[in-house]
């Protein structure tokens, strides 16, 4: 069995983010994505200003695919309702085509990408990746990038953990256009929907909720009327019906962080830092971890690892408790209403959880992607 210089599973962003990173400093990665076809995903259509500072680094360019400018933020549970900008311009793009553009740009940069391939199982200590037809294949570094999907060898240690990880839905819905220029989001008891345009004019709803709520509603079409009464207005916005096809993936760990590193194994993506998207931006860490990774391989090996983990799990810390804190207070009724009046109030505070959420990625000239970012501005 060969052994390639770095084998990168997972064609999302941050496994891109790595593969380009790597091929545009000389470093042939070898890819494998397990969808042959372009594809949507549950999450991830809201790209902040961060994320687009990094894909332009990249060589992607957000807009140029599509994406439709965001720059205000509305906040809506049950008949109440705050609506506040943003610090700077974010963006609507779906997966299907972000993943797309940035798996073609490192294929154009010299990157060895292999789709429509199934990893069943990785051994750690070879760094090697076994497919479902019984092949294997080895790298001196492993990046994992398979996003909320475990991999078996390498799953996430979920001990100690409090809380059951949650589910993630989502479905399109028609577009409005009062959405136009707007992420909104609708709180509810157990969790919390996103809703955005796309590029092409449909409204990407995405739901985070409670693994328990989900049980007792007995299903998602179940589930879903419940929500519905208790958030009319996003009632409103699916006409009062419940969409006839959801995307799902259960046991998101919101709050996890890859605590200690393996030589040769970069966790990266949600395999290194999970956030909620109601308050953070699940994209720019993604790119930020598969661009910080990769530079920590070229700057000293596979045995890098295990020092740039350490440093992504302290890097990631405060942006994630932030994060959390947010989840958990829009979750819960007296809470939700506290923030609520507390927004409407003094909306500035806002922004300022925004901005205390983000993690740039490092750029090709040193700075972080953003960082200089004037308001306002993408």
């Amino acid at each position: 069995m060969s052994r390639l210089p770095a084998l990168i599973v997972g064609g999302g962003p941050a496994g891109a983010a790595a593969a380009i990173t790597l091929a545009r400093a000389g470093v042939a990665p070898h890819l494998v994505e397990r969808h042959a076809l372009p594809h949507d995903s549950v999450c991830g259509g809201f790209l902040g200003w961060d994320a687009l500072a990094a894909l332009r680094d990249l060589g992607v360019d957000a807009f140029a695919l599509g994406g439709r400018p965001i720059e205000r933020l509305r906040l809506l549970a049950g008949e109440r309702s705050v609506e506040l900008p943003l610090p700077q311009r974010a963006a609507g793009l779906s997966r299907r085509l972000l993943d797309e553009a940035l798996i073609g740009r490192a294929q154009m940069m010299g990157a060895i990408v292999t789709r429509g391939r199934t990893v069943r199982a990785a051994d750690p200590l070879r760094r090697s990746l076994r497919f479902d037809d019984g092949e294997e294949m080895a790298g001196e570094a492993l990046f994992l990038a398979t996003g909320k999907h475990e991999l078996r060898g390498l799953a996430r240690s979920l001990k100690g953990r409090g809380e059951a990880p949650a589910v993630g839905l989502r479905a399109v819905i028609p577009g409005s256009d009062d959405l136009d220029g707007v992420i909104e989001m609708h709180l509810f008891d157990g969790g919390y929907a996103g809703l955005l345009v796309q590029e092409d004019g449909t409204a990407n709803l995405c739901l985070s909720v409670a693994r328990e709520r989900l049980g007792a509603a007995g299903g998602v079409a179940a589930l879903m009327r419940d929500i519905m009464k208790q958030a009319p207005r996003l009632a409103g916005r699916m006409g009062g019906e419940v969409p006839a096809h959801f995307d799902a993936i259960a046991g998101v760990p919101y709050g996890w962080r890859a605590a200690a590193g393996q030589p040769g194994i970069f966790r990266i993506g949600d395999q290194g830092a999970v956030i909620a998207s109601l308050a953070g931006d699940g994209i720019a860490i993604a790119l930020a971890s598969g661009t910080g990774a990769a530079q920590a391989f070229l700057a000293g090996g596979a045995q890098a690892a295990v020092e740039w983990q350490g440093r992504w799990h302290r890097r990631s810390r405060w942006p994630v408790v932030v994060a959390e804190a947010l989840r958990h207070g829009a979750a819960r009724p007296g809470m939700r209403d506290g923030l609520m009046r507390l927004l409407q109030w003094m909306p500035g505070l806002g922004a300022q959880a925004a901005l205390l959420t983000r993690i740039s990625a490092p750029r090709r000239d040193g700075r972080r992607s953003g960082a200089r970012s004037s308001p306002g501005r993408g």
